[in-house]
């Protein structure tokens, strides 16, 4: 029976709702037991399992006033997505925990799945299982399995001499966080964006098979990020600022709020661009921007000097 229009969650139960979800949930051929048991059974047919998960907080990650439920399931996906992404692979199964307020309506939760499973369309993955529990704000727990048919590319590959490359688009994201924070909706192509990242889902594969030596997804901030790759490593990394060409949206966005436009691409994060290092300006795909250089030392620069004020998100 269809769930109504406004029943919460509290009214439809634990395994009403479940029964519901799975439903939203279409099965690959990698699974041979899905949502029902207990636990999914999963088949492996060649190279590296790969394993990573991921907590999604109401009020930490996400406002319900900035963002739709749909919009919040695509967010929960593509980060936990982008980091099999990031480490050469591709994604093949996730499992999905909502801990929730028995108020909440149910139709947040379907639409919180139907968005989650939208994303994962577009890798060819499943949500093969997950739980769901009673809290006073909303959780969400996500861990995503995947498979790299090459060795995973790692961020302690990196070598003094490499040069440092990105793709996807950076600081976008961020930027519509800045207008959201304001209280605006404008530019909107900002605030599509950090409702809904668009990773380079194609592009990890691409990287580590021309060789890639050390890589990362950019989650917390370029720099931030940057950093890990460079702590990974044992190297020092310094970012190019005259690389980036700021786009017309965060040029407005920073003239509104009197930052630098550049800011939001050096610390912005969940845009889920894949940052990494190559030995060569030569081994670098195409679609990927050189941005940087790799040394002898420790931590990261820009341009030389260390960078004044925060390299990104802090959790804590």
């Amino acid at each position: 029976m269809p769930i109504p229009p406004d029943a919460t969650l509290a009214d439809v139960g634990e395994f009403g709702l479940i029964a519901e979800l799975v439903g939203l949930f279409p099965q690959g051929e990698q699974v041979l037991v899905g949502p029902g048991d207990d636990a999914a059974v999963l088949r492996v047919k060649t190279g590296h399992v790969v394993v990573s998960t991921d907590l999604v907080v109401e009020g930490r990650h996400f406002r319900r006033e900035w963002a739709s439920a749909a919009d919040v399931g695509h967010r929960a996906a593509a980060q936990n997505l982008s980091d099999v992404n990031a480490m050469g692979g591709r994604a093949t199964s996730l499992t999905i925990g909502l801990a929730a307020p028995a108020d909440l309506p149910a139709q947040w939760a379907l639409d919180l799945a139907q968005g989650f499973a939208d994303e994962c369309a577009l890798v060819g993955a499943s949500v093969v299982g997950g739980d769901l529990t009673r809290a006073d704000e909303i959780v969400i727990a996500v861990t995503v399995l995947g498979a790299c048919t090459q060795a995973p590319v790692l961020r302690s590959g990196a070598r003094p001499g490499d040069v440092l490359a990105i793709t996807g688009r950076q600081g976008w994201a961020a930027g519509g966080l800045a207008v959201l924070g304001r209280g605006f909706r404008s530019p909107r192509v900002l605030v599509e964006a950090y409702r809904r990242p668009e990773p380079p889902y194609d592009a990890g594969r691409v990287a580590a098979e021309a060789g890639a030596t050390a890589m990362i997804d950019v989650s917390d901030g370029l720099l931030a990020d940057a950093g890990h790759l460079a702590a990974g490593s044992g190297v020092a990394i310094d970012v190019h600022a005259a690389a980036f060409d700021v786009p017309e949206p965060l040029q407005a966005v920073g003239a509104a709020t009197g930052a630098d436009p550049l800011s939001f691409i050096l610390t912005g994060g969940d845009d889920h661009a894949l940052l990494a290092t190559y030995a060569s300006v030569d081994a670098v795909p195409d679609g990927w921007a050189v941005i940087g250089s790799v040394g002898e030392g420790s931590g990261v620069t820009v341009d030389g000097a260390e960078y004044d004020g925060p390299a990104g998100w802090t959790h804590f």
